[in-house]
């Protein structure tokens, strides 16, 4: 009796040995949260090393010590590459890219720790440790359990085991080479990593072989010229390119976000008004979702779409006018607001700026606004003066400025402050700084914060046109990229809106012809992608003459 029910107690421990550790490669995210689920999916690789330890306990007495460990580590780096594969897209609305994603790690942590309390960061941690240290305790226990089974278990259990882990590779191998891919089979991890280390060695190859193509097969779409721009003196107006961070068309297609933007909205529309200006918009394709603003703003300002890193790098190797060199042509500087810049960039060599504002130039001293620590309407007051004190005649001014405060987790925003001359003083802020630093991020609902910062990011524009009222302007306002899918929901687009704000009818009108429609609210469907609008930008500001 007590061998009977010894045995039953074996067969269950084995099953849920063996259930454990399919579930450990096949689980799921309950999207769009960090947390996982199972679908009842079967791994192959399970099979496999079943499968494996069968063979390598044939001419070994069992699973040593040092054998078990590594396994144990190895399918801890599985687990840890199967989260990573399901977790991304939740968080960025894309499949994850090991060569791009890897090196921003350091960077998402600095931040998180910036915007957490030191407790949450200890809470975080223990937590962490006490998650690994159990995942490889139970990796280690359900390895030791099918070993057992395998060296010395009942004959009938080990071939049943045998059988059904060969059966699974079997039925694996038919349902994906037939085609037929009805059975519940995971996606293995391997397949995923394998495609992610064949992506890295292409991306070393064509840097190593200093790949400069401008073709598709260099990676990177056909470099067609930009065209060049021709006004005449009294047309050279100052040009401003702002992108607003995370500014998505959720802000207009998700109820409860639009509707938290109706007030600042408006105030940029009276605003748009009382100075004398009007306004045309429309939605743009960005070339990335959820993140890596860069991808964005250098396909603008190149005239090129830039996917992802490697296209990137390769932009950065090829001498390729931006759209710096088209307004210096004609007499423009060429400046960058970036309030997020902290250390030496020299990609603004590449884009051709004259000056570039950084958070060292800006010199902001108030309450630090989360990891990004400057607030946007700081950066343009302070830019505004710094850019007064310079010669009366200065020549007109193309700027770039790639806001922050928008930026993921969407908190703290900063308050607007209606009154711009304090914001360059030694006080910018009263108590309302104070009461929203002490706002944490709601990990579990950031739409509230999301919608808050969009309409600060708008609040601050509405100010910046009323402090330039009466001084001719082309102001480009448009997204980088959709806020994560935990804001943007599931299968959300790609496209951002874009609005031009202009005392230039002409200019308006132009954009107009090409699909635009007046207002603050984009309609249809996207123009197309987002480098597509440098050449649409030069030719509404004038007529182009051929191509460089």
């Amino acid at each position: 009796m007590t061998s009977g029910i010894s045995r039953w107690a074996q067969a269950a421990l084995l099953l849920a040995a063996l259930l454990l550790l399919n579930a450990a490669l096949t689980f799921h995210n309950v999207w769009p949260t960090p947390a996982i689920e199972l679908r009842g999916e079967w791994s192959v690789e399970i099979a496999a090393l079943v499968l494996g330890l069968a063979l390598w306990l044939r001419h070994r007495d069992g699973l040593t010590r040092r054998a078990e460990i590594f396994v144990a580590v190895l399918l801890g780096v599985f687990v840890l590459a199967r989260y990573a594969e399901v977790t991304a897209p939740a968080l960025y609305g894309r499949a994850i890219n090991l060569y791009w994603d890897a090196q921003h790690v350091g960077g998402v942590v600095a931040m998180l720790a910036r915007v957490a309390e030191g407790w949450q960061l200890l809470a975080a941690l223990a937590v962490v440790l006490i998650a690994f240290a159990f995942l490889g305790a139970m990796l280690r226990a359900c390895l030791r359990r099918v070993a057992a089974a395998l060296s010395n278990g009942p004959i009938l259990e080990r071939r049943v085991l045998l059988g059904a882990a060969a059966s699974v590779v079997v039925l694996f191998a038919v349902d994906r080479v037939g085609g037929i891919a009805t059975l519940p089979f995971s996606i293995p991890v391997t397949q995923t990593w394998a495609r992610q280390f064949a992506l890295i060695g292409g991306s070393w190859l064509q840097v190593r072989r200093g790949d400069r193509s401008g073709s598709e097969e260099g990676g990177v779409a056909v470099m067609r010229d930009l065209p060049v721009l021709t006004q005449d003196a009294a047309s050279r107006t100052d040009v401003s390119l702002v992108f607003i961070e995370s500014y998505g068309e959720i802000a207009f297609s998700r109820p409860e976000i639009a509707q938290g933007l109706v007030g600042s909205r408006a105030q940029l529309a009276e605003s748009i008004a009382r100075t004398g200006r009007g306004v045309v918009s429309a939605y743009v394709r960005s070339p990335t979702f959820g993140s890596g603003s860069w991808l964005a703003h250098s396909s603008l300002l190149s005239g090129v779409e830039i996917r992802d890193g490697d296209d990137y790098a390769r932009l950065m190797m090829r001498a390729r006018p931006t759209l710096g060199d088209v307004f210096r042509a004609q007499g423009y500087r060429i400046l960058a607001l970036m309030p997020g810049l902290r250390q030496a960039w020299p990609e603004g060599k590449f884009y051709s700026f004259d000056e570039i504002y950084g958070a060292t130039r800006l010199d902001y001293r108030g309450p630090e606004f989360g990891w990004w620590r400057i607030p946007d309407q700081f950066a343009i007051a302070q830019y505004e003066r710094f850019e007064r004190a310079a010669a009366p005649q200065a020549p007109p001014r193309f700027l770039f400025f790639p806001t922050i405060s928008s930026h993921m987790p969407f908190r703290p925003t900063p308050p607007y402050q209606p009154d711009w001359a304090r914001l360059t003083g030694p006080s910018p802020y009263g108590d309302e700084a104070a009461r929203a630093i002490a706002q944490p991020p709601e990990w579990t609902n950031l739409a509230p914060a999301y919608s808050d910062s969009i309409a600060y990011a708008q609040r601050s524009i509405a100010g910046w046109l009323e402090q330039r009222r009466g001084q001719p302007l082309v102001l480009w306002m448009l997204g980088d990229h959709q806020p994560p899918a935990a804001v943007s929901g599931e299968g959300a687009s790609w496209n951002v809106p874009v609005h031009v704000i202009s005392d230039r009818p002409d200019v308006l009108d132009a954009l107009l012809a090409r699909g635009f429609v007046r207002g603050l609210t984009p309609a249809g469907e996207a123009l197309g992608p987002m480098h597509e609008l440098a050449p649409l930008m030069i030719e509404s500001l004038g007529s182009p003459s051929g191509n460089r």
